[in-house]
C-alpha cells in the first residue's frame, strides 16, 4: 500500500468512525489521557462487570427491615395471585410450603451496615434475600458493599421534574436493549464504545499485550469496546476461534490446520488494490495469533476447582455457569504476567431476570446463583492473594416496579447493586436508600425507583481506583460534573 493510499484509508476510517459515533471522545485527548494515566500503572488491577440481564428485582435483593419500611413493603408485595413478599428476619423456613416460595425460603438475612458513608440511612435496618448467605457473609467481613438506587441519569432530578419533563432524562427508559447499552456505554442501543473499554483505553499502554486488556466471557458487550481497545472474547476456557479453524471443516479434520496456516501467513499480493481484503487478512492473522497466545498464557494460570450450589427449588447441588465464568477470570488474573497485562476489564453475565411472572422460584434461584458465584470468586482470589487487585460490580439494565402484577414485576429504573473486592470499603450502603411502597417522592409511579446515584458516579469511583486521572474521568463520564464525583466505596 502506498503512503497516499494508507492516508486515504485512515481518513475514511476516521470519517466512518465519526459518522457512526465510534469516535465520541476526541482521539488526541484520549491519547494524552492514556499516557498520563498509564505512567502510574505499575501494579495490577482489574474491574469485573457482572451484568444481570433482564432487569433484576433488587427490591427483593436488598431490603429495608425497620418497622415502617417493612410494613410498607409487605402491604404492597403481599398482594396478587402468588405474592412475592419475602419473610421477616428470623422467620424459619416452612418445609411444607411450595418449593421456592417465600415461606419455604425463610426470613431475609440481616445486614449491619456501618452507616459512616451515608449516615442518612442510620435510622433504618436492612437485609438480603434469604438465598444470599455468601454475600451476607462478605458484607459482614467488609469485602462487599451495597450501592443503593443507582441508574442512568443526566443530572439529579426530582419526581416532579420527571413528570414535567423539565430536565433532560436518559433516552428510552424501560427498553431492555437501550438500557443495557446505556448502563454499559452511557447511550442507547447503537453506541459504539462503552465506559469499561474507555477506561481500558486510558491504561492499555501499561500492558505489554494490549489485546488482553478487555475480555468478555459472555459474548459481545459494548461495555468493553473502547476507541483503541477492542474486546477479546473467551469461552470454555479458551479464546473464541475464527469459525473453521477448529474441529472439522468440510468433513475434514486436517482442513482447519491448513486454513489456520493460510490465515496466519496474512499474505495478500503487493499489488492487491482491495484495501478491505488486506485489512481482513491482517485482522484474521491477528485473531489467530492472539488466540494462540492467550491459550498458551491461560494454561499457565492456577487451576481452581469448581463447586456446585444448592438449588433452592430442586434442593439439589447444581453446576453454576456464572461461577465458572468468574473462576476463569481468577485463572486469567493468576496468569497476568504471562499475558503481559497490568490493567484489565472483564465482562460476565447472568440472564433470566425479566421476571414478569413466576418470579418467586425463578428469582430465588438467580439470587442463589449470584451469591454462590461471588462467594466462590472471593475464595479463589483469596487463595491467590489477589483480593485487593480485583473489584467486581453488578449491573442490570433497570430495577423493577415495586408494585406486583400478580406473580411478578414490570420494568423499572433505579436499582441496588453490589461492589465486591478487597479494595472495597465493605459493610456499608452507599447512596441514600429510597423509601419503599407506592406514592412517595422516591418513585415515579408503580413503585419505579427514581435513581439517586448515577451510573457515571459508580463508574468514576471504580475508574479512579483503576488509575484514571480526574481529567480522564471527565472524558469517559461526560455527565460526572453534575454529580458528587466519588461515592467513596473504594480504598
Amino acid at each position: 500500500m502506498t503512503n497516499a493510499s494508507r492516508r486515504e484509508f485512515l481518513r475514511r476510517a476516521a470519517a466512518i468512525s465519526a459518522a457512526t459515533g465510534g469516535g465520541a471522545l476526541p482521539f488526541a485527548m484520549n491519547l494524552a489521557a492514556m499516557n498520563a494515566a498509564s505512567a502510574q500503572a505499575a501494579d495490577y488491577k482489574a474491574i469485573v462487570c457482572l451484568f444481570l440481564h433482564g432487569g433484576n428485582d433488587s427490591a427483593n435483593m436488598v431490603l429495608p427491615t425497620d418497622t415502617a419500611s417493612w410494613q410498607a413493603y409487605s402491604a404492597v408485595r403481599s398482594t396478587g395471585s402468588d405474592p412475592i413478599a419475602l419473610r421477616a428476619p428470623g422467620t424459619p423456613a416452612d418445609g411444607s410450603a411450595a418449593a421456592g416460595s417465600p415461606a419455604a425460603l425463610g426470613g431475609v438475612l440481616p445486614l449491619v451496615p456501618g452507616f459512616t458513608a451515608f449516615p442518612e440511612n442510620a435510622s433504618r435496618t436492612f437485609a438480603l434475600h434469604p438465598c444470599m448467605g455468601e454475600t451476607a457473609s462478605l458484607f459482614a467481613q467488609g469485602r462487599l458493599a451495597v450501592v443503593a438506587n443507582a441508574g442512568p441519569l443526566v443530572m439529579p432530578v426530582t419526581k416532579a421534574e420527571v413528570r414535567a419533563r423539565s430536565k433532560p432524562l436518559p433516552s428510552k427508559l424501560g427498553s431492555h436493549n437501550d438500557q443495557q447499552s446505556t448502563w454499559q456505554a452511557l447511550a442507547p442501543e447503537g453506541a459504539q464504545a462503552g465506559w469499561g473499554g474507555r477506561l481500558g483505553d486510558l491504561l492499555a499502554s501499561a500492558n505489554g499485550n494490549t489485546a488482553f486488556t478487555a475480555i468478555s466471557l459472555s459474548g459481545n458487550a459494548v461495555f468493553l469496546s473502547g476507541d483503541s481497545v477492542h474486546q477479546f472474547q473467551v469461552a470454555n476456557g479458551g479464546a473464541v476461534p475464527i469459525e473453521g479453524t477448529t474441529g472439522a471443516l468440510f468433513g475434514s479434520y486436517t482442513a482447519p490446520a491448513a486454513y489456520r496456516a493460510l490465515l496466519t501467513q496474512g499474505n495478500v499480493p503487493d499489488d492487491q488494490a482491495n484495501l478491505i481484503a488486506r485489512e481482513y487478512a491482517a485482522i484474521a492473522k491477528r485473531n489467530v495469533d492472539q488466540g494462540a497466545a492467550f491459550n498458551a498464557a491461560y494454561q499457565t494460570g492456577a487451576v481452581i476447582a469448581g463447586t456446585k450450589y444448592m438449588h433452592p427449588v430442586t434442593k439439589t447441588l447444581t453446576t453454576n455457569p456464572l461461577a465458572d465464568q468468574l473462576r476463569s477470570i481468577a485463572r486469567m488474573v493468576s496468569a497476568r504476567a504471562n499475558m503481559g497485562v497490568r490493567r484489565q476489564v472483564f465482562f460476565v453475565g447472568l440472564g433470566g431476570f425479566d421476571t414478569h411472572d413466576w418470579q418467586n422460584a425463578a428469582h430465588a434461584n438467580l439470587m442463589a446463583r449470584l451469591s454462590h458465584a461471588i462467594g466462590t470468586f472471593d475464595d479463589a482470589l483469596g487463595a491467590l492473594g489477589l483480593r485487593d487487585q480485583v473489584t467486581l460490580f453488578t449491573a442490570s439494565e433497570f430495577g423493577r416496579t415495586f408494585a406486583t402484577n400478580g406473580d411478578g414485576t414490570d420494568h423499572g429504573w433505579g436499582a441496588h447493586h453490589f461492589v465486591h473486592g478487597g479494595a472495597v470499603k465493605g459493610g456499608e450502603i452507599y447512596g441514600r436508600f429510597p423509601q419503599v411502597g407506592l406514592n412517595h417522592d422516591d418513585e415515579t409511579g408503580s413503585g419505579i425507583f427514581l435513581p439517586q446515584v448515577s451510573v457515571e458516579q459508580l463508574g468514576a469511583t471504580l475508574g479512579r481506583w483503576f488509575g484514571a486521572s480526574e481529567g480522564a474521568l471527565d472524558l469517559v463520564f461526560p455527565n460526572l460534573r453534575n454529580f458528587r464525583r466519588d461515592l467513596g466505596f473504594m480504598r
